[in-house]
């Protein structure tokens, strides 16, 4: 049985009287093995499943957690219990109620948010503070949304960004429209299922006994007020705030910092003995982390009483000779290459370490960088997918008129809206049935100089400017190609997709759908634009082999599409399937290149961290941009203590390309690998924050 193997600390904190239980839990300290010991013990206690909830920070982590219950308890008693991301619980839930969720990526709703900024124009505004771009103000509104919970938007930004106090009623105003965009056509994001998860928590008890919280350090504001609104009997949070490393995405320390303060019958438990990493490894960490503030006293105890090698430093006089040398020494290395791990701060890294490792021959695969489902090339056919599935997902649109040669997202937004308006609500119907008595299917432009908006919408344009590209009569007689910007690439790719749903139109397996999408001209022209993009060299001539190479991986890529299609046989939970776990799947094999954030939770027996100049890690720009040295001084740790037998840690001083001179890493200074002197201390007088 789970309780069985677990040790005394352990065991204490699993069989935890009812109530408000944290659990401080370092790295290699067994937290999984004593969540699953907590959820036996409260089966054992005659809690049904159904009334457990699992809250982890990766469906992966739930599903490994799942599976050990399983094996005691059996499939029946597991998969009753509820367990998953706070997203995908919520998702159920909120499906359960509505029965369809249309949930939407963040990409694709930085499409749509920036369809409605692009309509305003902020040139007349008198301000020596240039305004944020659409892609930025998207983001600030998303971390408005995990961090304040009283403040309008318009007034956080104010005091937040007081330099941009002068836009705020614009901004605020481009947040508005795009909240009633996203409510008229059923669009939800990630933020959307929290918040109304939360309001259905306050209608109703949804029935859980206990509530258990994996990875407690990196909660926000928004789902931890998600925790209390669902006000369980008992809570049970399991966390270490020397790994809180998410605060650019809204992560608030104070949350698993406060929990004593907030709970008046809190308990904490702490699990000292670490099973993963040696002495060594794990003094190093200890060393570096005491820098920072301790929030509860914990002191580590190794378990492991093999013979340990030191963490090693290794020190380059150029940038890319430290690629080629580690390169090397995994090639020479008699550790297994799925046990290997290269630990990076920031993707430019990544990038050198990845080149020399395939130069060398030597196999790997990359976490934390750019992914299959994050690719432009699948997320195209997953777009034409969407819409064929909702004829209102106006954002799959959009997203796929930024292939189309000037056709911006402002001119597919209203593209769309008047084939709706020409398909009587229907954009299929508009596109295959017009409605030939309307002349103008394009709405009037709303007139607002205080809120950006100026009327620069010119006369119909006559559709006989398309007449030589030879298309169907049915569709040359629709009015949408009278928009006056409308220019001959933007119609005819819009023919392109109307060939394509008039092909899918009676296509029920979702294997097949990927498989015509993939044949289709529409996903030739995407292919084309994007394989000449990435074969374009300096002085803007295109490279013939890189473009014949470039199309071939994108084939793969559909195909590897049609291979993750073949199980599903309903086209919504083939979609749900790509949207909620693409971020759990990865491809390839070999060393691993992961990003400190990809490697949360991770183990391997070698670990590489590289790069460990002062700029780059710690990184002073997100410093400057709200960061903290104490949260990149957690990075550190979290990327150190993932190595269980050898740590190797690596800086160049030269890079030959930017000619730019480096100072090693103030921790390597506080790991004591290196002895303190006058860098040093201007270091750390860098890292200290500055008086208003």
């Amino acid at each position: 049985m789970p309780l069985s193997r677990l040790n005394p600390e352990q065991y204490h904190a699993a069989t935890a009287p009812f109530g408000h239980n944290l659990i401080i839990a370092s790295a290699g300290t067994g937290k999984t093995s004593t969540i699953v010991g907590r959820i036996a013990h409260l089966l054992k206690s005659n809690i049904k499943p159904e009334e457990i909830l699992l809250l982890t920070f990766t469906n992966k982590a739930a599903g490994e957690m799942v599976e050990r219950v399983a094996s005691y308890f059996g499939n029946e008693v597991a998969l009753k219990m509820d367990a998953g991301t706070f997203h995908s619980i919520s998702y159920r839930w909120l499906k359960r109620r509505e029965g369809k969720v249309v949930l939407k990526q963040p990409r694709e709703l930085k499409t749509l948010f920036r369809s409605v900024y692009e309509k305003r124009s902020l040139s007349h505004i008198d301000s020596p503070t240039p305004p944020y771009g659409a892609h930025y103000l998207y983001d600030l509104y998303s971390y408005y949304q995990n961090t304040e919970m009283v403040q309008e938007f318009e007034v956080w930004i104010a005091r937040q960004h007081a330099e941009h106090d002068v836009y705020c009623h614009i901004y605020a105003d481009i947040v508005d429209e795009f909240e009633a965009l996203k409510l008229q056509y059923g669009f939800l994001n990630f933020n959307d299922l929290l918040l109304q998860m939360r309001q259905l928590c306050s209608e109703r008890n949804l029935g859980y006994q206990e509530v258990l919280v994996d990875e407690y350090q990196d909660t926000n504001l928004l789902q931890g007020s998600l925790i209390d609104a669902m006000n369980p009997k008992s809570l049970f949070c399991v966390g270490d705030y020397d790994q809180s490393i998410y605060a650019f995405n809204g992560a608030d320390i104070s949350i698993i910092g406060s929990f004593t303060c907030k709970f008046d019958d809190a308990v904490i438990h702490t699990l000292k003995k670490n099973y993963r990493s040696t002495v060594p490894i794990l003094s190093l960490a200890n060393r570096v982390i005491s820098y920072n503030e301790r929030i509860y006293p914990k002191e580590l105890e190794v378990t492991r009483t093999d013979c340990p090698q030191e963490p090693k430093l290794i020190v380059y006089d150029e940038l890319f000779d430290q690629y080629h040398a580690i390169a090397m020494l995994i090639k020479q290395s008699m550790t297994p290459i799925e046990e290997i791990a290269v630990i990076f701060r920031n993707n430019s890294s990544a990038d050198g370490i990845e080149a020399t490792l395939r130069e060398q021959g030597i196999a790997c695969r990359r976490r934390g960088g750019t992914g299959f489902f994050d690719s432009k090339e699948v997320k195209a056919i997953l777009d034409i997918y969407t819409l064929l599935v909702n004829e209102n997902d106006m954002m799959a649109f959009i997203h796929l008129f930024e292939y189309a040669k000037g056709v911006g997202s402002a001119i597919a937004k209203e593209i769309f809206i008047a084939l709706q308006k020409l398909g009587s609500g229907s954009f299929f119907r508009g596109l295959f049935e017009p409605d030939g008595s309307i002349e103008n299917p394009f709405e009037k432009r709303k007139l607002n100089h205080q809120l950006g908006l100026f009327d620069d919408f010119a006369e119909l344009g006559s559709r006989g400017r398309f007449v030589t590209l030879n298309f169907e009569r049915q569709f040359f007689n629709n009015a949408v190609l009278k928009h006056p910007k409308l220019n001959r690439d933007g119609a005819e790719f819009l023919y392109h997709i109307y060939l394509l749903y008039k092909a899918l139109k009676t296509v029920s397996q979702p294997q097949t759908v990927v498989k015509k999408i993939a044949a289709s001209l529409i996903y030739k022209d995407i292919v084309e634009t994007l394989s000449t993009k990435r074969a374009q060299l300096a002085d803007g001539s295109i490279d013939a082999t890189l473009k014949s190479a470039s199309t071939e991986r994108i084939r793969r890529k559909s195909l590897v599409l049609f291979e993750l299609s073949k199980p599903y046989r309903e086209h919504e939970r083939f979609l749900n399937a790509m949207v909620l776990g693409s971020q759990d799947l990865t491809q390839g094999e070999g060393v691993h290149l992961l990003s400190i954030h990809a490697s949360k939770g991770l183990e391997y027996q070698d670990v590489y961290v590289i790069d460990l100049m002062d700029g780059r890690f710690p990184n002073r720009k997100l410093m400057q941009r709200g960061g903290s040295i104490e949260e990149e001084r957690r990075l550190f740790y979290v990327a150190v203590t993932r190595a269980k037998d050898r740590l190797f840690l690596s800086y160049a001083k030269y890079d030959k390309i930017k000619k730019s001179n480096f100072l090693a890493s103030q921790f390597l200074y506080e790991a004591s690998l290196i002895p303190k002197d006058d860098a040093y201390s201007a270091l750390v007088q860098k890292a200290e924050p500055k008086e208003l």
